[in-house]
């Protein structure tokens, strides 16, 4: 009887050890599952700290406490106290300049494209004779400046006839003239402004595009610093799920001044976290929905394809109201290839030139333009937080021709 007994308790705990393992195995698998769910990241607001004043009516100044006594009920930190204290912990909201004049305010910036493009014509304009081989140099300096054939013909020809017509001959009446010809070759008709603000309800959507390495999520950082100079409200859209650090670092730009940021898991569907963004903006009743994509070749149909579908889910929102193309001005003619894809695949609304400050060539404005019938919108002319300007034809070309 004893071991029927001893065999009955054995066997229950048995079952008992065998029911735990399973358990644990069921909470560790859904520990392991990653949530789907997007994280929306926001910067805690900082509070200003109170200030001190000293009791009024005495003149004595306050003695320093001889030493401190065990900390007692009353003693513990007030609530004035503890919001400074996390006020000093909240990370610090930056006001971005005022966009207003940037362009001409980091002129200087377009130094290298001025002396290829800018000083390099009015050197040739100024010879003492303008004959055939100099009207071939001058073909050939605006052709190496990216200007593109279709316009570098029509300028060269518009200069020639202008000269013979006029005479002109003086180094303030060349530079006047090539002016001119340049600003309008850029045109003023175009709308560049950045369509912020919806005319209806709800904010408006901005998709920023491109291929790897032009600096979309950068641009698209520097792009809400713009907007928030300018008094909008702006939630970004982290749909670069394919590397966790664009999302970290377009995390950060949002910080920088008090933007919420949607984000979802490394991996996950970039056209479902575009569309909570969305959601999230109208939620908070933003002016402006930023979406950071991730960069694509513009060789991959599949690729192509996914950007497709992240416009078309965002769109059950409503249209989205501007498609930004950044290009790298640095890459001159071969950007033009990239652009005429992007613009089979979404409507492009608007370009953005990054690395105008480094090698490029001040041409690219013009041939990207004829190229693609939408107007360049933003330049990026530095590394520095503000250093994306909106453009402006007449003080680009001053830059250019210093």
């Amino acid at each position: 009887m004893e071991y029927v007994i001893l065999a009955v308790v054995i066997a229950v705990v048995a079952i008992g050890a065998i029911t735990g393992l399973v358990v644990s195995g069921r909470r560790r698998k859904e520990l392991d599952r990653p949530s789907q769910a997007p994280t929306i990241t926001a910067p805690a607001p900082a509070k200003p700290a109170p200030t001190e004043t000293a009791p009024s009516g005495t003149g004595a100044e306050v003695e320093a406490a001889p030493e401190a006594e065990p900390e007692t009920a009353a003693e513990q930190p007030t609530v004035e106290e503890v919001r400074a204290e996390e006020a000093e912990a909240a990370p610090a909201i930056e006001v971005p300049e005022p966009t207003a004049g940037r362009l001409v305010r980091l002129r200087s910036r377009l130094s290298r494209s001025q002396s290829t493009l800018g000083k390099g014509l009015l050197t040739l304009l100024s010879r003492d004779r303008l004959d055939e081989d100099t009207w071939e140099e001058i073909e050939e300096t605006l052709l190496t400046a990216d200007v593109g054939v279709g316009a570098t013909q029509e300028l060269v020809d518009n200069l020639r006839t202008r000269v013979k017509v006029l005479g002109t001959r003086t180094p303030d009446e060349l530079r006047g003239l090539l002016r001119e010809e340049l600003v309008k070759l850029i045109g003023t008709d175009a709308d560049r402004t950045v369509r912020s603000v919806k005319d209806g309800d709800g904010p408006a959507v901005v998709l920023v595009v491109g291929v790897n390495g032009v600096g979309k999520t950068t641009t698209t950082g520097k792009l809400a610093r713009v907007l928030v100079a300018d008094g909008r409200k702006v939630v970004l859209g982290a749909a670069d799920t394919f590397r966790a650090a664009a999302a970290d670092q377009l995390q950060t730009w949002g910080e920088r001044v008090g933007a919420h940021t949607v984000r979802g898991p490394e991996g996950g569907d970039p056209a479902s976290v575009a569309f909570d963004a969305v959601k999230q903006g109208i939620a908070d009743g933003v002016d402006t929905v930023l979406i950071d994509t991730a960069g694509r070749l513009h060789t991959k149909t599949g690729l192509m394809d996914e950007l497709g579908k992240v416009k078309r889910v965002v769109e059950k929102h409503g249209p989205v109201d501007e498609v930004l193309l950044v290009l790298d001005a640095t890459t001159g003619q071969n950007g033009l290839v990239q652009a005429r894809v992007f613009a089979e695949v979404v409507d492009i609304t608007g370009i953005v030139l990054t690395k105008l400050d480094g090698t490029a060539k001040g041409g690219i404005v013009i041939s990207v333009q004829r190229e693609l019938g939408v107007p360049v919108k933003l330049i990026g002319l530095g590394e520095g937080a503000d250093d994306l300007a909106p453009f402006e034809p007449g003080a680009f070309v001053d830059a250019l021709l210093g």
